[in-house]
């Protein structure tokens, strides 16, 4: 999902006719990401986030130093590197996010689970709340100030609503002509995008992602993650979330049916939201099912390296896409179809799946997963093995 972000105009990962081509081979990628992937795989990692929490708090339990101080080290380093993630390297941070939301749910770690569901109902619900009052006051903003008689200022506040969505050419060039200039000109670009989303778009999306955090917490606890539960029930659960992948495609039809109205879209994140739970448990199901029946062991492997880098292997993405793309590169912004981003994302992918594992053969951990474990325990790790 972040190519686009990474290669194109901002709003562009919004809406495909903003730029980059909305057409053809175009418009079945945008279709094809927003179904399968679009909020899905963060949900997915943001639940793999609070199990993980666990993991490294449990095993600090009777130990020194506990799981207070061993957490919070882990999530100030974390937020320090989210720090430099977006203001020196790409925006779309998720790490300063994630770093806030740990130090909030550490808090749950040993609530019982019916007191997870709770929280866990009201935080997504909190967002799902957002989305509904965002559809409501847009769309009634909408109909006043495109009626007869309109009063001057809700046409006013509507205009700058649309053009925020309009790809007005020169806004567009001036965005390609800095991305493209040297770091100054790139910092200059990223600078207001980085402070919005460490702002305005962190306290939006923060309940949600703290909700998946706390699912990813209550399915630790009870066993999913281990592959303790019947097989019938995982199966039952991929069911479920092939068929919340079947409902994004006419609520997909529905967004190009608008032509990605911007009073239409946060309803079309409701329902997207609400289908995405379904969706993220599905796809660990799926891959537990595989793991117990032993099946695809060779990708099993390279997925399980792949995931043991996941810090080394987002932030490394980040340091290459933006070499590609950015002007102090090899400048390649904005020169991308859609399409045509999605080879660039085999390539990464693929470079992923293969390196990892033999990076790990010869050291315990990724690069930057060194580098956090040594910051937050103050002390230089073993790194060879």
């Amino acid at each position: 999902m972040n190519i686009v972000a990474m290669a194109m105009p901002t709003y562009a990962y919004v809406d495909p006719t903003y730029f980059g081509g909305a057409e053809g081979a175009d418009r079945l990628a945008w279709g094809l990401a927003y179904v399968f992937a679009d909020g899905k795989m963060r949900a997915l990692f943001s639940m793999l986030f609070g199990a993980s929490l666990l993991i490294v708090t449990d095993a600090a339990e009777g130990r020194t130093p506990g799981p207070a101080r061993a957490h919070y080290a882990r999530m100030a380093v974390l937020l320090g590197f989210g720090m430099i993630h977006a203001w020196l390297i790409w925006y779309g941070d998720i790490l300063f996010e994630y770093a806030l939301g740990g130090m909030l749910v550490f808090v749950a770690r040993k609530w019982p689970p019916s007191a997870l569901i709770y929280a866990i109902l009201l935080l997504i619900g909190w967002e799902a709340l957002h989305d509904l009052i965002s559809w409501r006051d847009l769309s009634i903003l909408q109909q006043i100030a495109t009626g007869p008689n309109a009063p001057a200022d809700a046409v006013r506040e509507w205009q700058k609503v649309v053009d925020e969505a309009t790809p007005y050419a020169d806004l567009i060039a001036e965005e390609i002509r800095l991305y493209r200039g040297g770091f100054g000109e790139v910092f200059a670009a990223r600078a207001p995008m980085t402070m919005l989303f460490q702002s305005v778009l962190t306290i939006n999306a923060l309940p949600a992602t703290m909700g998946f955090m706390g699912l990813g917490m209550l399915l630790f606890r009870l066993g999913f993650w281990a592959g303790a539960w019947r097989r019938r029930t995982y199966a039952g659960l991929v069911a479920a979330g092939a068929a919340a992948l079947v409902l994004h495609v006419p609520l997909a039809a529905a967004i190009l049916a608008h032509d990605f109205d911007p009073a239409f879209l946060p309803l079309a994140d409701l329902l997207s939201l609400l289908l995405r739970p379904f969706v993220a448990t599905g796809y660990a199901a799926s891959i537990i099912l595989l793991v117990r029946a032993g099946a695809l062991e060779w990708l099993i492997d390279r997925l399980a390296a792949a995931g043991r880098m996941a810090f080394s292997n987002y932030l490394g993405t980040s340091l290459i896409m933006t070499t590609i793309f950015y002007g102090y590169g090899l400048g390649q912004f904005g020169q991308w179809s859609r399409a045509e981003l999605y080879w660039i994302v085999l390539a990464q992918c693929l470079a992923m799946l293969i390196l990892s594992k033999p990076w790990l053969a010869h050291f315990r951990y990724g690069p930057l997963e060194w580098a956090w474990r040594s910051a937050a325990r103050g002390a230089l790790q073993p790194m060879s093995r």
